[in-house]
């Protein structure tokens, strides 16, 4: 094999479809938002640099070490996001009352039930836009079935001999 005739990083010239390489950035519920972003860096201000570049150039090949940056950022967030995201709903599985802990898990089946069907849908789509919508719709049905075998695994690991017992107070579940 030829090292020479590999292309380097100098001979590559990266577009902004190529932040489109993974999986989509998941979509974080509201009611877990707080604790699943504390500490995060949301990589905004790469970002922001990365559209001052492209105000300013007009063009994406002058703005080859902003997409590099802010790709090598977002796939690091978005790993510890989804990662943070099932350790939240493995944690109210174990946490919540039974019959919230089993309607979160149906609330989120439906949700992936929806998914499938408009991924079905998308796949009638054609060209760049349909490309788009599959990729978005594959990467949330994805997140949302890791999502709920989470919180199906918290359901399962609850001590066995310890009751739940259901509060006479509603209660809105939401992370410390």
């Amino acid at each position: 094999m030829d090292v020479d005739s590999q292309p380097t990083m100098e001979e590559t010239i990266l577009v902004g479809d190529d932040l489109m390489m993974g999986p989509p950035s998941p979509l974080i519920p509201s009611e877990i938002a707080s604790h699943v972003l504390e500490g995060v860096d949301l990589c905004d201000g790469i970002l922001r640099n990365l559209f001052l570049c492209l105000q300013v150039n007009d063009i994406e090949p002058f703005c080859q070490e902003e997409i590099a940056l802010y790709r090598e950022c977002s796939e690091k967030r978005d790993k510890e996001l989804r990662q943070r995201l099932q350790d939240s709903e493995r944690k109210l599985g174990l946490s919540m009352p039974l019959d919230q802990a089993k309607e979160r898990a149906t609330q989120l089946e439906s949700e992936v039930t929806s998914l499938e069907r408009r991924l079905i849908l998308a796949s009638g789509i054609e060209g760049i836009e349909g490309f788009r919508q599959r990729w978005s719709l594959h990467g949330r049905l994805t997140d949302i079935k890791q999502r709920l075998e989470s919180l199906k695994d918290g359901i399962d690991n609850r001590k066995k001999d310890e009751p739940v017992k259901a509060s006479s107070t509603a209660k809105k579940w939401f992370f410390w």
